[in-house]
Formats: structure tokens, sequence, C-alpha cells
């Protein structure tokens, strides 16, 4: 019987979401999307030790930047909660009691001290099969013992009890069947009486369970874990609901080998998390990609790409565009390299598909903070001139400054390699014959210099670039009748005769 397709993003609470991260979220809600079925939003808190405030609500705020929305979950509830995993601690004690009942699981006393001692003393150390009867556990304790001992307020865990020499078969939708010996595993811990809380291993298992989960996406990072939940799918008798699993490649540096961190990030000078962090022990800043300008439909465009190839030449996709073309087959089973170049051209794709008016209300914000007050209207001029030279709203200001401020300076390359002896007695005249037009259109100004130009039998090349210096500054900028039609004819000829009176070679 074909069950409704169910995937759960489930991150814990211990930081910032890595980008990694927030790709494995944007897997998961194209495949719900794509197959018709329900994106989950899971809060995996059961590591009090590493719990970091504020990181909660960090994750949720970086998916609706992204736009990734859930049918699910900790904010927006539905009937499979509490979707916090702190809150279901009751709901765990009754399958580790199953465990212990069923004999999948013991209870183990070990002090830190005396594990520690023991990997002091045994090379490669791990709990396991070859060791666990050497240890202070349920298994080597009389009964009354360690009832004794629980009584008493004894620190224990419950560790799942792996039975060697059995190859684990893990049915992986990108890799396909990966086998692997149990007798390589150790008995993970479980439940931690410390806390009362089950560990991610335990919890995860019951969570996917209880709420019906049918696929779960996550990174390669997980994968050695699969064949454990695996054999506590099987310990509980749940191998008929056991989900599919697919572990997505690693995120890697963009140069070099291994799994990408902050370290490159702030090396290369990119952000890895969606949006800036404040650590609240350290109060050390991380840049964001929100903070950093970038566009969220172009961080999803390019994250996509980043281990899945949709199987056709197109690289701007929007989500409906992914939705339907996404496949878990498609993705890859190698590591992609982060290459933040390719993010800016991104952005900038995506800057010139939106709408002059949509960019505007971006860049209005800049506008503001540099004092400049102009109308929506002469604004989106200038956007619709310039959007194609920047990846970033933020840089449109270094771009177009001249539009609202004359310059209050000229470049000095530019001054000797464009203005000529010529040169004030020239823009003098132009200055004259941009007076005397009614119409300051581009075309009418054009219309007019250029037949000025010939009957003077002037150099085009000389009046124009030594026009451009005196408007804008320096040697850059668009069609300069594009900028003189927007500044106007009278800030137009100020412009002129203060370079006029200012340059001189």
């Amino acid at each position: 019987m074909n069950r409704k397709v169910r995937v759960r993003f489930a991150p814990s609470p211990t930081g910032p979401l890595h980008i990694g991260g927030v790709r494995t979220a944007l897997y998961n809600y194209l495949f719900a999307k794509q197959q018709g079925g329900d994106f989950i939003l899971r809060i995996e808190d059961t590591d009090s030790q590493r719990f970091v405030s504020g990181a909660e609500s960090y994750i949720e705020e970086a998916l609706t930047w992204l736009g990734l929305t859930f049918d699910e979950g900790v904010s927006v509830g539905g009937n499979y909660g509490p979707y916090k995993q702190s809150e279901r601690k009751e709901i765990y004690k009754k399958y580790v009691a199953q465990l212990l009942k069923n004999g999948s699981a013991y209870i183990a006393f070990d002090t830190p001290e005396e594990l520690d001692a023991k990997r002091s003393s045994v090379a490669n150390f791990q709990y396991d099969a070859s060791t666990r009867l050497e240890m202070r556990n349920s298994l080597t304790l009389p009964d009354a013992d360690v009832q004794s001992l629980i009584a008493e307020g004894k620190q224990y865990v419950v560790r799942f009890k792996i039975e060697p020499h059995e190859d684990v078969i893990v049915k992986d939708a990108i890799r396909g069947e990966v086998k692997i010996n149990s007798s390589i595993l150790d008995d993970k811990v479980l439940y931690k009486s410390a806390d009362n809380l089950p560990t991610y291993h335990l919890a995860n298992i019951v969570d996917d369970h209880l709420m019906e989960i049918t696929h779960v996406i996550r990174g390669e990072e997980w994968l050695p874990s699969a064949p454990l939940h695996v054999l506590l799918y099987r310990a509980f008798g749940w191998t008929e609901t056991m989900p599919v699993f697919a572990h997505l490649p690693l995120l890697l540096k963009p140069e070099g080998n291994g799994k990408l961190s902050k370290r490159d990030g702030d090396r290369l000078g990119f952000p890895v998390f969606p949006l800036e962090w404040k650590d609240p022990k350290t109060n050390e800043i991380s840049s964001g990609y929100r903070e950093g300008g970038y566009l969220p439909e172009a961080v999803v465009n390019f994250l996509a790409l980043l281990g899945w190839n949709p199987g056709n030449d197109e690289e701007i996709m929007s989500v409906d565009d992914m939705v339907r073309l996404f496949t878990l087959e498609k993705c890859s089973k190698s590591g992609a390299k982060f290459d933040f170049e390719k993010a800016k051209w991104f952005n900038h794709q995506y800057i010139l598909r939106k709408s002059n008016s949509e960019i505007v209300k971006l860049f209005l914000p800049v506008l503001k903070e540099k004092g400049i007050e102009v109308s929506e209207g002469c604004a989106e001029q200038v956007v619709g001139l310039m959007k194609d030279r920047v990846s970033f709203v933020k840089d449109l200001w270094e771009q177009t400054s001249f539009f609202f401020v004359a310059p209050a300076a000229y470049d000095e390359k530019t001054v000797k390699k464009r203005w000529k002896e010529d040169s004030p007695a020239q823009l003098k005249e132009l200055s004259d014959v941009l007076a005397g037009l009614d119409d300051f259109s581009v075309e009418n100004q054009e219309k007019n210099v250029m037949a000025w130009i010939e009957s003077k039998g002037y150099h085009l090349g000389n009046i124009m670039n030594a026009f451009r210096l005196a408007i804008v500054g320096e040697g850059k900028g668009p069609h300069m009748f594009d900028i003189t039609a927007l500044i106007g004819k009278e800030e137009t000829i100020s412009r002129l005769e203060k370079a006029m009176a200012s340059i001189h070679k």
C-alpha cells in the first residue's frame, strides 16, 4: 500500500544553520512538493549540553527567508506534535522500556573516568560485543544490583545491543545498496538518565516512525549511522514502515579537499550561513547571505544545483521548475565543490530578471543611508540603466552615485588621458548648445550635439570623453545622453562649468 510522502528537516539548535543544512532542507522541500507530500520541521534538541540560545529561531527565520515553508512543525503545528524533541520525553521512555524488555538494549553504569581508563588501556576501544561483558552494565551485574543502583540515583545510559557478524543492508535512493557488517558498529547510547533525554539515534527513529516519515533525506555524514537505524527499526518490529534513505553528497571546499567549513568562508570572503549570526557566547559576528545582498531566489537556485543535475542545460530555474524536475535519482553520489563566484553569478542573473521597480524597493534604503532624497521614478530609471553592471543591489551606489551627486573630484588617470588643452573651450561651446535646448530628451540632445561636433570638425572621442569626465568624474557610466537627460539641463550645465573651472592638467 502506497503511503503519502512525508519528509522532515530535523536540525539541532546548536548554532547557526550551515549552508549545507540549507541544501538538505531544500532537497527535502523539492522532493515533498514533487511527490505531493508533506514537508515537516522537527527540532532535535536532545543534546542539552550543546544547545545554543537563539539557534532555533535563527533556523526558522532562515528557512522562511528562503521561502521553504512547512506543512507541519514547531511554529505551524500539525497532527503529529510536539515537533520539538525536548517536549517528547515521556514518549521516548516507553520505547526505551520496550527495547530493554525485548533484550535489544541494556543499562550501563560506566562512569566517564572508567571509560577513559578503558580507552587508555585498550587500543581502539569500542563498547561492543567484544568488550561489553568487561564493563559495568545490566549484562554483567545481577538484576538486584542494577535496580539498587537506579534506586540510589546513580547515573546510567541505555545502550543498544548490537549482535556481531551480520551484514546490514541499507537501501539508499542515491547510493544504491550499502552493506555494512555489524561487527564494526559500537553499542550506541540511546538514552541518558542525567537529563532524561534520548540521544539522536533513538529519538529520530521513534519520531520518524510516529510521524509516518516515508523518506529520510539527509547529509552524507549520517550514512555511518544508517545501519544502526536499520537495526533499530528491526528491533521495534517496524520494518514494514522503514523509510527510504537518501544520503546527499557533501559540499566541498572551493579549494583543496574536505568538507566546506566556516574557516573557508572567512578565508575566501564568502558566507557559509544563510543569515548573519552573532555568537551569544563570544559576540563574534559571522556574515550571512541575506545581509551580504544575495536574493533568496538566487541562493535557492545556486544550492539546488550543488549535488543535483536536472538533466538539461538550464541553470536559471524557478522553484516550480525545480519541483517539476527534481528526483533523488538525479542527485550525485560525489561531493560538490562550493563555487562562491558562481553564487555571485546567480545573484546577478536574478537582479537582471527582477523588474526595475522591484530592485528600486531594495535600492531606496541604500540611497536613504547615503542621505539621498529622490523620487522612486527617478531611481527606477537609474536602476534600469545600471542593474546589468552589478551582482548585488548594494553595489548600485558605487556604480550610480554620479546620478545623484556631482563629482567632488576628478580621476587623475582619466584627466591625464582624456582632458586636452582645448577641452575647456570645447566644453564651453557644448554647454551653450545644451543650454539652448528646450527639449532635453536623450534623442534631441544627441541629434543637436552630434550636429554641432560635425559642423565644427571636432574629434568625437575627445569631446565625449571630456564630457563624461566633467559629468561623472571618471571614465565610466552608460550612454552620456542617458545620464544628462536624467540629471537634467540645469545640473548638466552646472557640472560642465565646475569641470571647466576645476580641472587642470
